[in-house]
This record gives structure tokens, sequence and C-alpha cells, in this order.
């Protein structure tokens, strides 16, 4: 059965949002990520206030989806959305981060969509026509790239990562009771030690039947 819902998870340095896109490019569809979300919520003028106010949540959750079809997500996927910032992004309080969840949730009913973003699997668990892919790299790899993307010495990229994987950990411990990140709690996993970006592309897209 085709899976027109992509979700493609991967930690630091690893290179799932450029597979994310470049999937999303090969198979004609939109792409979404936390990102993208953030932006479209504050081009939409959706303020933490308001996103905090959960009873207003899935009005602006529709205004946000507004924006971003305004702004033309088809569009971005296919090869036009500005490349995500390689500096660390700042820290999202829980409840930005629950809009974003929410919006993605939403998104992934609305249709077909490749979803980059931080345990989109998790979320949509259980969707039929889900495939949950994780990008993977081993520690060294994923060193060297942070630190030819954000311009530092391996020592600091090493210390951005492992705050990066904390965070990553504590958020699936905190919103999904996840303890532990396991290959089999996904569908897919690629390697982009071993896969260049396009090839590992090709390989979910082929999966997606």
């Amino acid at each position: 059965m085709p899976r027109t819902v992509i979700c493609v998870s991967g930690s630091d340095g690893a290179g799932g949002d450029e597979v994310a896109r470049l999937v999303a490019r090969r198979l004609e569809l939109p792409y979404i990520g936390e990102d993208i979300v953030s932006d479209a919520a504050r081009r939409a003028g959706v303020g933490p206030a308001a996103v905090a106010d959960v009873e207003h949540r899935k009005s602006l959750i529709r205004r946000v989806l507004d924006e971003l079809g305004e702004a033309g997500t088809a569009a971005m996927a296919m090869g036009g959305a500005p490349p995500t910032p390689v500096e660390a992004q700042p820290p999202r309080s829980d409840e930005l981060r629950a809009f974003i969840r929410d919006a993605i949730e939403a998104a992934a009913d609305t249709g077909s969509v490749v979803i980059g973003a931080h345990a989109a699997s998790f979320a949509l668990a259980g969707k039929d026509d889900l495939l949950r892919v994780l990008v993977t790299a081993s520690a060294k790899t994923r060193v060297q790239r942070i630190a030819a993307q954000r311009g530092i010495d391996e020592a600091e990229a090493q210390r951005a990562i492992r705050e990066g994987d904390a965070e990553r950990a504590d958020y699936l411990q905190r919103f999904y009771g996840v303890r532990t990140e396991v290959p089999t709690q996904y569908d897919l996993v690629v390697n982009t030690d071993v896969l260049s970006r396009d090839d590992a592309a090709r390989v979910v897209a082929q999966a997606a039947g």
C-alpha cells in the first residue's frame, strides 16, 4: 500500500531535514517542518500567549495552515524553500512544541505530505498511510558535519550534539513516554555515512511506493 504521509526524523548532523526535502521534491509532495510551522505562525501573527491558549489552538492552526498554503508549500518542496539555518535553533517552549505537533497532525490529515519534524513519527503513530523514517549517521560524521556547518571546532560540535541529543530524548519522554529511541520504532532507517542524501531520498521515495 502506498504511504502518503512520510515522516523523516534525524538527529543533528545526520541530514534528516535535507533528505526530507529531497523526498518531497522526488514525490512532488508538499513539505512541512518545525521551522516552517514556526515561521508561518509568526507571519500569521500567532504569538506565544495565543499558542498557550489551548481553546483557541484549532483556529490558530487553521490560520497557520492557510499561511503555509498561501506561501506555496508545494513550491517550497520543489526547491524554493529557504534552507534550514545551520545555526543552533533557539529552545522552544512546551506550548510552542505542542502547537507545532498539533499543526503537523492537522497537515497530515489534509492528505499526502512529507514531514520533517522532531518526533512526528510518534505523533502520527497508528496512521495506516504512514511511513516512519529515521536518518542516522555515526558520531564522527555528525561531529564533522556540525563543525563544518556552524564554523566551530569539533569539541564545540560534540557539546552541541550532546545537548541536542539530550533535548531530543527529554522531549520524546515527556511528550510520548518514549524512554529510549530505537530503530525498530521506525519502518526504514537510512545511514548517511553510507548513502548520499540523494541516494537516501531515492530509497525513501521507493519505500513510500
